[in-house]
């Protein structure tokens, strides 16, 4: 299967950057990042809290086949509707360290946008370990569901 979201992360930097195009039109890409059904849905996880707005934070929780939870949360520093989200992210009780994501949200036609998001990490070591985790394979996989999900909402 071919892998539609870009993942370019640099030797010996603590950063990367993803990229996605979508068929789906601005408004419907961004929707799918602040709504918690929708988010629910693609990412398959439960949206504990979501305050989509400046200020605002979030907490997800994500259940493996084996019953095991794994929670997720952070604080939102910007937030422009259908433009851009900063945010800090946190893998509650794992050695990943916080991390800044900011996601930018970008129209390319009437029915099709694109997603770029930079991602820092405290250290090289700690984005290493997040994508040997299989990160890049993860995020291809939920970017996937959001395009079907999204479409269905059209």
């Amino acid at each position: 299967m071919e892998q539609k979201t870009k993942i370019n992360a640099e030797d010996g930097k603590q950063e990367l950057v993803i990229t996605r195009e979508f068929d789906l039109p601005l408004e419907l890409l961004f929707k799918a990042h602040v709504e918690p059904d929708i988010i629910e849905q693609w990412m398959g996880t439960k949206v504990l809290k979501l305050e989509s707005k400046k200020h605002g934070s979030w907490q997800f929780e994500t259940t493996d086949p084996k019953g095991n939870k794994y929670r997720f949360n952070g604080v939102i520093h910007e937030f422009a509707p259908n433009r851009k989200i900063t945010r800090t992210f946190e893998f509650e009780n794992m050695p990943f360290g916080v991390q800044l994501e900011v996601a930018e949200f970008e129209q390319l036609t009437g029915d099709t946008s694109k997603l770029n998001i930079h991602v820092i990490y405290e250290s090289v070591e700690h984005r290493d370990r997040v994508l040997k985790l299989g990160m890049a394979q993860g995020i291809n996989m939920a970017h996937n569901r959001l395009q079907e999900v999204a479409k269905k909402l059209k």
